[in-house]
């Protein structure tokens, strides 16, 4: 399937409006580029955080794009008449904005895009790979030949928005439980996403893992992971909340209970939640953690100093780093 998709160059401060209109105007697929910083609140809930050369300056502008499908069989005549008579309904609406927003440039721009499956395309490129000597991560929708004999096949379905294992932060939390975990622990998955790192480590002995996100389609995510993995029910449960603002979930999750606690999450919810996460464990329990970007690497370990954990090790992967208390 073929689109027709339009870009108006503009400022942050008319994205929402223009967005509006664009929406009411029957314009699909509407999206916004801009550079404008997350906010504490969106790192929090995104669970993303960015190297220094990712972040370019907020320059205030910004660029709004719709997108209007081309027929099958349509002919380049047509296609270019539905284009003009969008861009000339657009510019109308860009005048209508005008005397309210600054609107920057407005420059209405025309271009073709062939994508069939926004949602699904991605998948072409998440194939099967050895996580570590005998850690196979599957796609759902793939097949794998090249199978020792005690190798751990792990499926996952990630969904749109969570991670497939190939990141160095999860490699890195994985490494760290293969190294501490004893047969029939009990884990704590902080952040747990597509249930990935406690799909492994059920499969490599644990006895049972509770995870949380306070998103809850990662809930949704890592309970159809399991289903999928072919997990006995009891094993797993995952709670949707943050730890951080919810007493009554940290109650429930039981505090002193578990042997390992995982967090792949953010450098700047791991400070804060090492508060927490020694209340859960057990008094020879151990904290692994990644997600941290290597230059807030002091910060983290000294907020795990302070709330009374020894650092065990310290483990570089590209940019990232994995912190392991006990």
């Amino acid at each position: 399937m073929k689109w027709t998709r339009i870009t108006i160059d503009t400022t942050v401060e008319a994205t929402d409006m223009i967005s509006y209109e664009l929406n009411e105007a029957g314009f699909e697929g509407v999206e916004v580029e801009d550079h404008v910083p997350l906010t504490e609140e969106d790192r929090r809930t995104m669970y993303v955080d960015l190297l220094p050369d990712e972040i370019a300056p907020n320059d205030g502008t910004a660029k709004v794009s719709c997108y209007i499908e081309i027929e099958d069989g349509e002919d380049m005549e047509t296609t270019s008449m539905k284009a003009e008579e969008a861009k000339s309904k657009i510019e109308s609406i860009l005048e209508g904005i005008k005397p309210f927003f600054n609107i920057g440039n407005g420059t209405v721009t025309i271009s073709e895009t062939e994508d069939k499956d926004w949602i699904n395309n991605w998948k072409q490129f998440f194939k099967p790979f050895r996580l570590d000597d005998n850690i196979i991560i599957k796609p759902t929708w793939e097949t794998v030949d090249d199978v020792e004999e005690d190798d751990i096949i792990v499926e996952i379905d990630p969904g749109t928005a969570f991670g497939t294992g190939s990141h160095e932060t999860t490699r890195l939390c994985i490494s760290g439980i293969k190294n501490h975990l004893k047969p029939g622990a009990k884990v704590l998955d902080l952040g747990c996403g597509s249930g990935i790192l406690s799909i492994i480590a059920l499969k490599l002995g644990a006895g049972n893992v509770v995870g949380t996100d306070i998103d809850p389609n990662a809930i949704t995510a890592t309970n159809t992971n399991l289903e999928v993995n072919g997990i006995e029910e009891g094993r797993m449960i995952a709670y949707q909340g943050n730890l951080l603002e919810d007493e009554e979930l940290c109650e429930k999750l039981g505090y002193g209970e578990y042997d390992i606690v995982v967090a792949n999450i953010l450098a700047d919810v791991i400070i804060p939640l090492s508060g927490i996460a020694k209340k859960f464990m057990k008094p020879d329990g151990y904290f692994i953690t990644s997600g941290i970007i290597d230059f807030k690497e002091d910060e983290v370990k000294q907020a795990m100093i302070d709330n009374g954990f020894e650092i065990e090790s310290v483990t570089p992967m590209g940019e990232w780093v994995s912190i392991i208390g006990k």
